[in-house]
């Protein structure tokens, strides 16, 4: 599971997510990627799903890359606890992401093989995305 190998802060508070990804937003590395359409948290565990799918249809073709990493810890108080006695503890980390952020590449593959391991990724994920192409992968196709 991914998470930091170490924090400056352990807990921190949940904060907002306002207005569209300013970095991250464009395809750097592989030929087809999957773009956020929605402000959310995603965990780890959705992060490694997700991976897997992409890695599981793609058979050991091609390369993942994952343009996110889950740095922010998300606190849970135990059940049936009373108010007061401080906040809980750090349950799981997520990442922030804005929407226009691109969450996978993949690169190496066919388009039908890169769009169905996207797709099934996306599955996993619990914002609403968009698989994207790179412009000189999308202008040889017409």
């Amino acid at each position: 599971m991914l998470m930091p190998k170490r924090v400056k802060y352990r807990k921190t508070q949940r904060g907002r997510m306002r207005g569209k990804a300013s970095r991250g937003a464009e395809l750097h590395f592989g030929e087809y990627g999957l773009q956020a359409h929605a402000p959310g948290w995603v965990s780890a565990r959705q992060i490694e799903a997700a991976r897997r799918a992409i890695v599981r249809h793609a058979k050991r073709r091609g390369k993942v890359w994952i343009r996110i990493f889950p740095d922010k810890p998300v606190t849970q108080r135990a059940a049936e606890t009373r108010m007061g006695k401080g906040k809980g503890n750090v349950e799981e980390w997520v990442a922030v992401v804005k929407p226009g952020r691109i969450m996978f590449e993949v690169g190496g593959m066919d388009e039908e093989t890169a769009k169905r391991a996207l797709s099934l990724a996306a599955y996993k994920l619990s914002i609403k995305t968009k698989i994207i192409a790179r412009e000189e992968v999308a202008g040889d196709q017409s």
